[in-house]
């Protein structure tokens, strides 16, 4: 087995699988069995299978390396430090070395058993196929509604097409994931850029189990953090808001001292200090937020002139073409033998 960061043009399988892992020992069993599985029924023993660590700190990087070892199919990327979903979703696209590319995360919500109905909808022409829930197992009302209400001012204020009730659960061609792994920010919504890129793309209706074994990763703080990313990313909206906002605000100022000097000179005393000071507090609180619309802006294009690397890889665990095709005849004689 090679434990170099090998160049991704020694093999092409027809499908490589991307799967983001943090702290996931208690599912990659199961995953491991369901998607191998999913994924002989649908392209025979040509693919792989990118398994990202992003820093885990249970068993998850050591049952990773074992599995490699195991199933030379099995490409371990292993991150640094974590990095988070979408940029271990990243580095995984950049190894992935597969004609088409799936996507889906490893706590099972979504189903591996999909892979071969997508791939009959991308055999008609189609560059993406995205998972989009018809229903959501298992999670709190709370995430459902503001997940639907999100994902609905999201189209209102970009000029693309974000396709509702969707994750990054999603089958993509070769040419797609090339042009996603040139984009260079920092702050991604993938969802978001696969949308941008453009191509064929049509929606795969299912419903998302609930998880398999442990607990989301996602916590409230992450996806706020997500949806600031997808708006910064995708939208001036705000910036624009904040603008008009402050001529509205500026407007009130201005007929508000017109009437105080009027009211001055006509010799009425000028009363509603109270009034007065709220307003005073509006208006710092207004700017203040209009401040922080703004520096959300540039603190991203601050962190994005840096010109850092997106992510840290720590190493990359993946076989050679010689061990693929022995271990493809060993299964191929082990499969014999049991027929026999």
């Amino acid at each position: 087995m090679q434990d170099l960061h090998q160049s991704n043009d020694d093999v092409t399988p027809i499908l490589s699988v991307v799967i983001p892992c943090f702290n996931e020992a208690s599912v990659l069993p199961e995953l491991r069995r369901r998607l191998i599985r999913a994924c002989e029924t649908a392209v025979g023993s040509d693919f792989e299978i990118v398994l990202v660590d992003d820093g885990s700190t249970d068993q998850t990087r050591e049952l990773l390396c074992q599995y490699h070892q195991e199933d030379p199919r099995i490409v371990v990327v292993i991150l640094a430090r974590n990095h988070g979903h979408q940029l271990a979703l990243s580095a995984g696209l950049k190894v992935a070395a597969g004609e088409k590319i799936f996507v889906l995360d490893a706590d099972l919500q979504d189903p591996p058993e999909l892979l071969m109905p997508m791939l009959d909808r991308m055999g008609e022409g189609y560059d993406v196929v995205y998972g989009q829930r018809i229903s959501r197992a298992a999670e709190t009302t709370f995430k459902k509604r503001s997940s639907h209400y999100f994902y609905r001012i999201l189209n209102r204020i970009v000029d693309i097409n974000i396709p509702k009730d969707t994750g990054d659960f999603r089958l993509m061609s070769r040419r797609v994931v090339n042009i996603l792994n040139t984009m260079p920010e920092g702050d991604r919504f993938i969802r978001g850029m696969v949308s941008w890129v453009g191509y064929p793309q049509i929606s795969f209706p299912y419903h998302r189990d609930e998880r398999f074994a442990g607990e989301t990763k996602y916590s409230l703080r992450k996806m706020l953090s997500l949806a600031l990313d997808a708006i910064t990313s995708f939208s001036t909206v705000p910036l624009a808001i904040a603008t008009t906002l402050g001529f509205i605000f500026a407007a009130l100022a201005g007929f508000f001292g017109i009437y105080t000097v009027a009211v001055y000179f006509l010799g009425y005393a000028v009363e509603g200090w109270a009034t007065l000071s709220v307003l005073v507090l509006l208006l710092g609180g207004v700017q203040l937020i209009l401040l922080g619309v703004q520096g959300e802006y540039i603190g991203r294009i601050y962190m994005q002139s840096k010109g850092r690397p997106l992510y840290v890889v720590d190493n990359i665990l993946r076989a050679t073409p010689r061990d693929l095709a022995a271990s493809k005849q060993d299964r191929q004689t082990h499969s014999s033998s049991t027929d026999a």
